[in-house]
């Protein structure tokens, strides 16, 4: 059984400003950061999401629209995204690494609007995860719910051993371990280098 990488995007693979993208969206909008985050950000809309509560990206807009009270263009709102979004070379050179000695695959907490199109707000990384460009509404559950790893352990036929996990968030990573999966909390790309090899130098040794 071969190796399994599983890694986040936004400030892990790139770094997310969030400030940026609700500043754009205030513009757009004419909304406060406070009233979008009543609007929209929060469980019963962009957790929701993240959760697979839309099945496809035009019901997305759709309720983001209604929730916003306003049509929102859907280039315009993925302009907005985009732009918060800068590269990590290095971190994204140890993915290709992670490539080198197993499989890869994306799980990052968005909805199903952004995954139709991660190839066109994540290009850097196209090549290197392929198919692979997942998000955890794909699975119907988002970080932590331990449902989530479970659910792509199973979709990648791996049991958790197998199986290594890169994100920026202590408690998505406490949640991948508690599954078995082994769980490196992100900080700089050099050690999530040295994590990826050591992991695959671990099962190795217990083959």
């Amino acid at each position: 059984m071969s190796l399994l990488f599983i890694f986040d995007m936004d400030n892990v693979l790139y770094e997310y400003d969030w400030r940026v993208r609700m500043a754009d969206m205030t513009s757009l909008t004419g909304h406060s950061l406070d009233e979008l985050r009543r609007r929209w950000w929060h469980d019963g809309g962009e957790w929701a999401a993240e959760a697979g509560a839309f099945t496809s990206g035009d019901d997305y807009l759709a309720a983001f629209s209604e929730a916003m009270g306003q049509e929102i263009d859907r280039d315009e709102w993925l302009r907005i995204r985009g732009a918060a979004m800068t590269p990590w070379p290095d971190s994204i050179a140890a993915v290709r690494r992670a490539a080198e000695l197993g499989r890869v695959t994306l799980l990052t907490n968005n909805g199903v609007l952004t995954g139709e199109h991660l190839a066109t707000l994540a290009p850097e990384i196209v090549d290197v995860f392929g198919e692979h460009l997942l998000t955890s509404s794909h699975y119907g559950a988002r970080k932590p719910n331990p449902v989530v790893y479970e659910r792509v352990l199973e979709a990648y036929d791996t049991d958790a051993a197998d199986a290594f996990f890169a994100d920026d968030m202590t408690v998505n990573v406490d949640s991948a371990a508690s599954v078995g999966i082994a769980a490196h909390h992100f900080t700089t790309p050099a050690g999530l280098l040295a994590a990826i090899e050591a992991f695959a130098a671990s099962r190795a040794l217990s083959r």
